[in-house]
């Protein structure tokens, strides 16, 4: 992809995931505009250097691409939006417009390796169908997949309160992988 817009924020998408995010600053209103209109996708990538509000911040090198799934204008300049994530890319090339929107060259990574939860981590599928129990549609999109490493490792990646700098080491993980180190850390937790 030779121009997608960035949208660099304080935590990680996953591909499947729901993000809620309210919008204010004009870059990014404009940028939602012409996604909202011509259907197209922008990328979220963890804040590297700087902050979500103000001077353009550096982001990680590998985000999620993802689209509008919904959105809410209650307030004039305030945009509530829902972004679900597609797919893993990693920035070969970035560059700011005049109004500080990042634009990238990326590369859309591979689709995540995926496999079925295997029985010595059955632990975790566990503990995602008791938090889908309940929080639901909240938290997670339809379908659930909790027999699949990679959905059922990113859905719990998003919701244990888990440091950023973790969350993206995550991210750039395949589903079994990340599934096991998830166990290590839930197991860890509740010793």
């Amino acid at each position: 992809m030779n121009d997608l817009p960035l949208f660099p924020l304080g935590t990680v998408l996953f591909p499947g995931g729901l993000l809620p995010v309210r919008v204010f600053e004009q870059r990014y209103l404009e940028m939602a505009k012409v996604c909202l209109r011509e259907d197209t996708r922008f990328g979220v990538c963890l804040i590297r250097e700087g902050a979500e509000v103000g001077a353009p911040a550096t982001p990680e090198p590998v985000g999620c691409t993802a689209r509008i799934a919904q959105w809410d204008m209650q307030q004039l300049g305030l945009l509530q939006i829902v972004a679900q994530g597609e797919r893993r890319f990693r920035i070969l090339e970035r560059r700011l417009q005049a109004d500080g929107l990042a634009r990238a060259r990326v590369e859309l990574l591979p689709e995540e390796g995926d496999a079925p939860v295997p029985e010595r981590l059955a632990g975790c599928r566990a503990l995602l169908e008791r938090i889908a129990a309940e929080h639901g549609e909240r938290l997670f999109a339809q379908p659930y997949r909790m027999d699949s490493c990679a959905w059922l490792s990113a859905r719990l990646a998003e919701v244990l309160p888990l440091p950023g700098a973790l969350k993206q080491q995550l991210l750039e993980m395949d589903g079994l992988p990340r599934l096991e180190a998830l166990g290590r850390l839930v197991q860890q937790q509740s010793r």
